[in-house]
């Protein structure tokens, strides 16, 4: 199993006493010093109305990290529609590609505020979990549910101000197959007029569907025979679902002739156990805005983490991202992301990381970087950062 690339999913996290510029230019160094570590791919995610994450534009922050890197693929994770129209997508990316070609991941991800829903009747049998783990130790936690969220005055607030007053969000598979008919050039409307998205048409970008389940995601991916993300980051619970649902649904196409995965995961990384678990001790509070709808705070030091009001309540709230999230040496790590890697049969692994410090981040990816290579899961790569 040599050759496992690792990719890196960065939010743009804004640490307590920091400020969004300063978050962003942390993001493209780290671009930069993570392509030197041998990174596969450098994706950013969307967020909106988060005080703690200055990633709302995937888009834009591509288009400056790519003047700063050379050789690693840029891509987001994932670009929200719904919000956004097929067009406008392929523009955006088209413009970046007609400057840096070549070197690009559009991710697509369904609309904010409307958790995935599970693949139902006709979900392909999903592997066996037994007391919370599957047969290889990965922890695969009970599935969380979103219900509180569904109608929460911040959620709602955030559709009035994303969408158009009267915009009705297109169905998410039609979306998907105008958006890969403008990117062929095969885009005709129903009454037959042909649109043509310059910058855009023809560019040369890979396309990725992005899912939490073996729903509508996975299925859309494997219809159309795409590259599909698998967020265990997110929904650790429906991991090994969203793979087996993607694969079951995946037809071979001009890109792709075989299912391609990538699957997320948290990760700190330090020279030792104590020092990574003092780095991830703000994640647990980091978690809990985003799950009460509040937003993500800025991320908080160790300290201000412990100085944190908490509760019982808090600590069901946040348990299953806590305990999947994957903190300690460089060797515990990897033991970790080969575990994730044989029960979903990934291709590729993600790797978000969060810390308070840059240079915590910077060298949790070095570190994970340096054993990789050692354990032979990618070519020889230089390790050392630019200058």
């Amino acid at each position: 199993m040599c050759g496992i690339p690792l990719g890196v999913l960065d939010l743009v996290p804004v640490p307590s006493g920091s400020t969004a510029a300063e978050a962003l230019q942390h993001s493209i160094d780290l671009a930069r010093q993570t392509e030197a570590f041998g990174y596969a791919r450098y994706w950013f995610a969307e967020h909106h109305l988060n005080p703690g994450v200055a990633g709302t534009s995937p888009a834009v922050v591509i288009a400056l990290t790519a003047s700063a890197t050379s050789t690693i693929r840029l891509g987001s994770g994932a670009v929200q529609l719904g919000h956004r129209t097929a067009l406008s997508t392929v523009e955006e990316f088209g413009l970046i590609d007609a400057l840096y070609p070549g070197r690009l991941d559009l991710g697509l991800g369904r609309p904010a505020g409307r958790p995935e829903l599970p693949a139902g009747e006709g979900a392909p049998p999903v592997t066996p979990v037994v007391d919370g783990y599957a047969p290889n130790g990965l922890r695969i936690p009970a599935r969380f549910s979103f219900a509180h969220l569904l109608g929460h005055p911040r959620v709602a607030l955030q559709q009035k101000l994303l969408n158009l007053p009267g915009a009705q969000p297109q169905d998410y598979g039609e979306q998907v197959d105008d958006l890969l008919a403008l990117l062929r050039g095969e885009y005709r409307s129903p009454e037959g007029v042909e649109a043509h998205a310059v910058p855009g048409e023809g560019a040369d970008v890979q396309v990725w569907i992005l899912g939490s389940s073996g729903g509508v995601s996975a299925q859309t991916a494997g219809r159309n025979g795409l590259r599909f993300a698998a967020n265990y980051h997110v929904s650790p619970a429906s991991v090994l679902e969203a793979a087996e649902g993607y694969r079951a649904a995946f037809k071979p196409s001009a890109e792709l002739e075989r299912p391609y995965l990538t699957v997320s995961a948290d990760v700190v990384v330090a020279e030792d156990e104590e020092k990574a678990r003092e780095l991830a001790t703000g994640y647990a509070p980091w978690v809990r805005g985003i799950r009460t709808a509040e937003g993500a705070i800025p991320y908080p030091t160790p300290a201000e983490a412990r100085a944190l009001p908490w509760s019982d309540a808090d600590r069901d709230l946040v348990a299953d991202r806590v305990e999947t999230r994957f903190v300690g040496s460089a060797r515990t790590v990897a033991d970790h992301l080969e575990r994730l890697q044989e029960a979903t049969g990934a291709d590729e692994l993600l790797i978000t990381t969060i810390t308070h410090r840059h240079e915590d981040r910077v060298r949790s990816y070095r570190l994970l970087a340096e054993e990789w290579r050692r354990r032979g899961r990618v070519d020889e790569v230089a390790v050392s950062p630019r200058p």
